[in-house]
């Protein structure tokens, strides 16, 4: 008895607002999920900022392998020692910076963010199933990123064997520098990082499954909360994997096994170590590095669903076909982490394997792509700076996309592995249009966090420059990696086939650089904004979910009163009949008898009944 008590006492309190609250309560350790989510957000784009400069610093050595920039030694000390970096800081450089992007930024920083806010929100929910588990889940991140940032403070400086951590360069405390204690500061990075990951999934999946409100079923959910839950079930079976990878490294480090290693000569000295095989970890990291890439892809692909229908104003082509392409490639997604190591040696069969699932893993993500073009296909589309963004993320998802065929078969890639073809291929399928999605969401949903508007022109500047200079950065890299470049070389001047290709690594480095600065006017808008932004109405572009039914002002348990009934699906735009070219997911059919279909029932004869009466009574045709 007691406990019902309780809980009834606890809603009741929730939903009219907090009076205790003190700064900690609210800001730092809060349990709230749309501050959770803001906290996720700007922990990402400071992330994201502190990966971009660490590019831009390599990128500046791979155009001028020659000069020396003083000002380099002034930042970055001994690692740039006469003004030009160190061959092993370089490499530092490309192993942080490509772990910050795709963990900090396009994992925690996209999924953390946009799940956080609008799973309560458009399922109905007061909050998450677990707001406790939800504040550990970012603060494990945060302290992930306290440590990896840390790791450029310590003498031999940041772990360096690749974002892969390829042993035995990271089995191996003796192999390079950044073998060290810089490696072991990644490790315990991850492993935190990680434990945030399968607690907030865990959350997302739970509150997906029990929270939902009075009639919203799983085929009335919007398409951002299929993509949510299906990346929460994909990262909850896969990151584990990765934790089981570090721990047998963390041994062969410090206990003297030998998971890893075998046969291993060091300065002159033969290695104790013997029967294990790097092969292993690579395939311990693969299992969790490709269904990564879609639990990065995924939330992008639901948050530019979203945007295309609103903005379209009309119904998203083919839903059904979409969460099914969902459900696919969150399938698939484990099936194909082998096209990463074609080249290990891997029996061809087994390669054969790999390869035909990769590519059926394309079906899905083409029907993807064919959805979002019909659905701009003589749509009322309204050009915001999300709506961009939304059809600048479906552009690096195609021109991305492509490349991976090519990749994916096992014997093109054997002259293709481990060049820039690669690194141009997954910087603009995962990356690039991740980043696109991400930045459709913040645009988007602004007026939801905060409560005010971004300032348009500056979005569309943003934009223009961003897209523009992220093909100029990666287009010209296809070309480098099929003359043979391979990634993560410190000069291309070693070698006379590689010369030609100093010129373009100048434009992609002056492209890289004018994007960068680029960014600077989304951080002005951004956080500009929060204060001086045009004030948001409830609802600013007509959207039918139920996170605008909401007051602007955040209240704890988001609805003041009843939290709203939902009646039907999330894609009403334009509807035939209906006067306004929106209609809300809490209104119930009864309020719109002059655009309702007979298919909008789902079979109960009932209402069909009723429809049908009225329509005879007022002379209305209904076709099909």
């Amino acid at each position: 008895m007691s406990s019902t008590v309780i809980s009834h006492d606890a809603g009741h309190h929730d939903a009219h607002g907090h009076h205790h609250e003190t700064f900690l309560t609210k800001y730092i350790f809060s349990q709230d999920h749309k501050m959770i989510a803001k906290q996720f957000l700007i922990t990402g784009i400071i992330m994201a900022v502190f990966a971009m400069l660490l590019s831009l610093l390599f990128r500046i050595q791979l155009a001028w392998p020659d000069k020396d920039f003083p000002i380099l030694e002034v930042f970055l000390g001994k690692w740039a020692e006469g003004g030009r970096i160190k061959p092993e800081f370089f490499l530092s450089l490309v192993t942080i910076h490509g772990t910050m992007m795709v963990f900090f930024v396009l994992t925690a920083g996209l999924s953390g963010t946009f799940s956080n806010l609008l799973i309560p929100y458009q399922l109905g929910a007061r909050d998450m199933a677990s707001p406790f588990m939800n504040m550990l889940s970012y603060w494990f991140f945060f302290v992930a990123c306290v440590i990896m940032v840390g790791s450029f403070f310590v003498e031999s400086g940041p772990a360096s064997a690749g974002w892969t951590i390829y042993p035995p360069l990271s089995a191996l405390p003796t192999s390079i520098a950044g073998s060290g204690l810089g490696m072991t500061l990644w490790l315990a990075s991850m492993v935190l990082f990680i434990a945030s990951q399968v607690m907030g999934g865990v959350n997302y999946i739970s509150t997906v499954l029990n929270m939902r409100t009075k009639g919203m079923d799983l085929w009335r959910m919007p398409l951002t909360i299929w993509s949510f839950f299906l990346t929460a079930i994909v990262g909850l079976l896969s990151f584990p994997v990765l934790v089981s990878a570090v721990v047998l490294l963390i041994f062969d480090r410090s206990a003297g096994t030998s998971f890893y290693l075998s046969d291993l000569v060091v300065g002159g000295q033969i290695l104790p170590n013997e029967g294990g095989s790097p092969i292993l970890f690579q395939h311990l990291f693969w299992f969790l590095g490709h269904p990564e890439v879609y639990i990065v892809v995924m939330p992008a692909l639901g948050l530019t669903s979203e945007v295309i229908s609103t903005n379209s104003r009309k119904p998203i082509f083919g839903y059904h076909a979409m969460v099914y392409s969902l459900v696919g490639i969150t399938v698939l997604s484990f099936i194909v982490w082998g096209h990463h190591m074609f080249v290990t040696g891997m029996n061809p069969f087994l390669g054969g394997v790999f390869m035909i699932t990769t590519l059926i893993i394309a079906v899905p993500s083409a029907v993807k792509a064919f959805n979002y073009m019909a659905t701009l296909w003589r749509g009322n589309i309204r050009f915001t700076p999300a709506m961009m963004f939304a059809i600048g993320m479906v552009s690096f998802f195609i021109s991305g996309g492509l490349t991976g065929i090519f990749l994916g078969n096992a014997t093109l890639d054997i002259n293709i592995h481990d060049t820039y073809f690669v690194v141009a291929h997954f910087h603009l399928v995962m990356g690039s249009a991740s980043i696109f999605g991400m930045l459709c969401g913040v645009y988007h949903w602004y007026p939801k966090m905060f409560g005010r508007m971004m300032n348009e022109k500056l979005g569309y500047f943003h934009f223009w420059l961003t897209f523009v200079g992220a093909y100029l950065v990666f287009f010209p890299m296809h070309f480098m990696g099929i003359d043979g470049v391979p990634r993560r070389y410190y000069a291309f001047t070693e070698f006379p086939f590689m010369e030609k290709w100093v010129s373009v690594n100048v434009l992609v480095t002056w492209a890289a650089i004018i994007a960068g600065l680029g960014q600077l006017a989304f951080l002005i808008n951004f956080f500009g904004s929060i204060w001086n932004g045009k004030k948001a109405t409830q609802n600013p572009w007509n959207s039918n979910t139920l996170e605008w039914t909401t007051p602007v002002e955040h209240i704890h348990g988001n609805w003041p009163g009843e939290i709203p009934t939902v009646y039907r699906w999330p894609y009403d735009y334009s509807k035939p009949g209906h006067d306004e070219d929106f209609i809300p997911q809490n209104v119930p059919f009864s309020q719109t008898m002059s655009s309702n279909m007979i298919h909008d029932f789902e079979g109960d004869d009932e209402a069909v009944r009723i429809q049908e009466q009225w329509n005879k009574e007022n002379n209305r045709v209904v076709e099909g």
